[in-house]
């Protein structure tokens, strides 16, 4: 016997998926849900978009980490909709069916990206730090309104808000990560957004690790993701308050502007 939680990852073969299983493969059994195989970790290849395809990934799983979507602000109506509304929701009711405790959602800082337009989080996007005294201005948190920039912030909020539901009435815990941005090469230095939403490699792995080994008495919640960054927009005291958080990373004010290609 053993008490070795089993995590399943929706988008196990993606970056996110990727970092998690190489540094946590120690502590944790996990298991992949994707459209291509995970080398090395129990498999199922399936669209999130067939409920009755997915079902049998989530039998005897503890924790799903829910991160496959459409990961594009630019992506279409119609993607968002199979890729990420209707995906989501088959996340939510197979691991209702299966018995799951708990959902770990990626969401994502676009579903308050609205806020970029305005400053003083617009003059951090434009890198014009010069403008704004550090640690003196005001930083978005998970109590400001929902304000996406796209469809694709538009299914992070939804996610959100399927899993308040399923908390209340069906007894299955969530949490809701506000992602910023976690980069192939872990290198935040191409730009000024870049700078403010880094995520590190290594403070995602402590997130999610957080995350699982929450207890079950916290039972729904939103948190901002992000590194301790010189210019971050967004507030992560909710994170370190509630489930430990301690950074071990920070983006300073350096950049070089370059094009940055995404891993899919």
């Amino acid at each position: 016997m053993t008490d070795t939680k089993k995590v399943l990852i929706t988008g196990g073969a993606g970056l996110i998926g990727s970092i998690i299983i190489n540094r946590l493969g120690n502590k944790y059994e996990f298991s992949s849900l994707d459209l291509r195989a995970v080398d090395g970790v129990p498999s199922t290849v399936a669209n999130l978009d067939n409920l009755e395809a997915i079902i049998p990934a989530f039998n005897l799983i503890d924790t799903v980490i829910h991160l496959a979507a459409d990961r594009s602000p630019e992506g279409s109506w119609d993607s968002i909709l199979k890729n990420n509304l209707i995906a989501t929701y088959n996340v939510f009711e197979a691991s209702k069916l299966a018995g799951v405790k708990r959902v770990i959602c990626a969401s994502s800082n676009h579903a308050e990206g609205g806020f970029y337009l305005d400053a003083p989080w617009k003059h951090i996007n434009d890198g014009n730090f010069h403008l704004l005294e550090q640690d003196n201005y005001e930083l978005i948190t998970e109590k400001c309104m929902i304000r996406p920039d796209s469809y694709y912030g538009v299914s992070k909020a939804y996610g959100e808000s399927l899993g308040s539901y399923y908390n209340d009435y069906h007894e299955l815990s969530s949490f809701h990560l506000r992602i910023g941005w976690v980069l192939e090469d872990d290198d935040p230095t191409f730009s000024p957004y870049a700078l403010s939403l880094w995520l590190s490699h290594r403070d995602t792995a402590q997130i999610l690790d957080l995350c699982i080994e929450a207890p079950l008495s916290q039972r729904y919640d939103i948190f901002n993701a992000t590194s301790d960054n010189a210019w971050k927009i967004f507030d992560i005291k909710h994170l370190k308050k509630t489930l430990g958080y301690i950074p071990e990373d920070r983006a300073g004010s350096n950049f070089i502007r370059r094009e940055y290609t995404r891993r899919d």
